[in-house]
């Protein structure tokens, strides 16, 4: 296969940055999606030029870093996939892809199709910690908990943080990823104690960072490589103005 590539170079958050062609030739359909972009730039490599900065670690769609755009869609055209997992079967002989960072004022671009999603990290420390004393290990029986409630936790727990939700939204909300982070506690009995309190700090470090109000579409929950549904929107925002409302009252 042959891939036609365009794809965003920028050196460094103060440059301007630019799309450039770029030609994939023999390209295996078995290839995954950064082996491909691995070999293109083994080639730039001994025509001396500097290589498509790209994040990546996992290569499993656990990690959650490999995420940018493909042609215009947050992880690619695969459904419930991270682009680590996207393969080149899944696109046809010469093909014209378009390769760009997610594009989000509080994902600023660090080079190429790396961006600095470092407001994650502060939105989760704003979330604080349990007083819950866990002790020493439990009994797994130890703390009944209801199947739906465990379930839907792990659902929630299981986002990589990736930022395909804000890449996809066009206000640029983290509200699922955000949401997905307050569920997970919120639904088991170790979460309730700071449960009002975690639900307004997380939210609003969210507003700090720069990122826009959930947009209510749904576009988010359409390329989450988790599938995280947004019915954790729903769930954080129903927290947040019961909190906001008992602060009221104290």
């Amino acid at each position: 296969m042959r891939i036609f590539l365009k794809v965003w170079r920028q050196a460094s958050p103060k440059d301007r940055g630019e799309f450039v062609d770029y030609t994939a030739e023999d390209v295996s359909p078995d290839m995954s999606f950064l082996e491909m972009l691995d070999v293109v730039n083994e080639g730039l490599i001994v025509k001396g030029q500097d290589p498509i900065a790209f994040d990546s670690d996992c290569r499993e769609g656990i990690c959650g870093t490999c995420g940018f755009m493909v042609s215009g869609i947050a992880h690619g055209p695969e459904h419930g996939t991270t682009v680590c997992q996207l393969h080149m079967r899944r696109f046809k002989d010469n093909e014209r892809v378009t390769l760009e960072p997610w594009r989000a004022k509080a994902f600023p671009v660090i080079k190429d199709l790396v961006v600095d999603r470092s407001a994650f990290d502060r939105i989760i420390q704003a979330g604080g910690y349990t007083s819950i004393n866990a002790g020493g290990p439990q009994d797994a029986n130890a703390i009944l908990i209801p199947k739906v409630a465990a379930d839907k936790a792990m659902d929630s727990a299981a986002c990589i943080g990736c930022g395909a939700c804000v890449a996809a939204c066009k206000n640029a909300s983290a509200a699922l990823f955000t949401s997905a982070k307050i569920s997970h506690l919120a639904l088991l009995p170790q979460g309730q104690p700071e449960r009002a309190p975690r639900v307004v700090s997380m939210v609003e470090r969210h507003d700090a960072e720069g990122f826009g109000s959930c947009s209510n579409e749904g576009e988010c929950e359409a390329v989450c490589p988790k599938e995280i549904p947004i019915t954790n929107i729903a769930r954080m925002n129903r927290d947040y103005f019961r909190a906001m409302l008992v602060s009221r009252h104290d």
